[in-house]
């Protein structure tokens, strides 16, 4: 078990970037590791490459039967995601950066203000064509009905969740702000990513510029770790928990 070290005093401004590894341990399945979806079965990243959604009524239609039955849809906060909301409570300013669209963090309880979707979230569906944004339990309503390639009501154009898939660009608000949070972060602690996606997983280098630190928790090995300060390779619904309160204690006697 490693500690948490030193690079865990005086930080009050923490930015976490989360990864499909910290969702695992809610029964959501990540994409690469060994029970991973693409692992499992590699077709399916067809499904989810934006040229094919959108010129493939066939690919459509197995993505809405994969979502229509996703476990992120049972699947409820674990104690990694606890543990961030409740360093939030606490009085510690944490931002978190998250390349997954469950939305677990904010129903942990934190502010869906401290949350940035890098890659957007499967609780909204947008229109392709007028860009109208409607919750996705409509639009799965009618997949569990029968209607395979559901299109807009008001224009008829194709629906996909609000997520980025591949081929798609990051909006670029987005990253800008995510960016910015990165940059004036004390500490970014990476956790459950591949760090293989960019460009969210440069956003360690864009902390460790300017001058943040930088801690990795996953189970395997990342393009980043030799930036680092700590890697840590045990579960994160452990790590992360007893980094949460090394963080919190540390706060604490700062302010005593």
């Amino acid at each position: 078990m490693v500690e948490a070290g030193e690079w865990t005093r005086g930080i009050t401004r923490l930015a976490v970037l989360t990864g499909a590894g910290i969702s695992t341990d809610s029964g959501v399945p990540d994409y690469r590791g060994p029970d991973g979806l693409w692992t499992r079965d590699p077709s399916a990243v067809e499904a989810f490459t934006y040229p094919r959604f959108m010129t493939d009524p066939a690919a459509r239609a197995r993505f809405w039967r994969t979502y229509a039955g996703h476990p992120a849809w049972r699947a409820a906060p674990n104690a990694a995601h606890r543990a961030l909301a409740e360093l939030q409570q606490s009085g510690t300013a944490v931002r978190v950066l998250t390349q997954n669209v469950d939305g677990l963090h904010q129903r942990a309880g934190l502010p869906a203000r401290m949350v940035l979707e890098l890659h957007g979230t499967i609780h909204e569906v947008r229109c392709t064509g007028c860009d109208i944004r409607t919750p996705t339990a409509a639009t799965l309503a009618r997949v569990h009905a029968g209607v395979a390639d559901p299109r807009c009501d008001d224009c008829g154009a194709i629906l996909k969740l609000a997520v980025v898939l591949f081929g798609e660009y990051l909006d670029d608000l987005v990253l800008d702000h995510a960016r910015r949070i990165a940059a004036a972060a004390q500490l970014l602690v990476a956790v459950g990513s591949s760090l293989r996606v960019e460009p969210a997983a440069s956003l360690c280098s864009v902390a460790v510029r300017a001058g943040a630190r930088l801690v990795i928790i996953n189970r395997d090995e990342t393009p980043y770790d030799d930036l680092a300060d700590e890697v840590v390779r045990e579960p994160i619904g452990q790590a992360l928990p007893r980094i949460v309160a090394a963080l919190r204690d540390n706060r604490a006697a700062l302010a005593a």
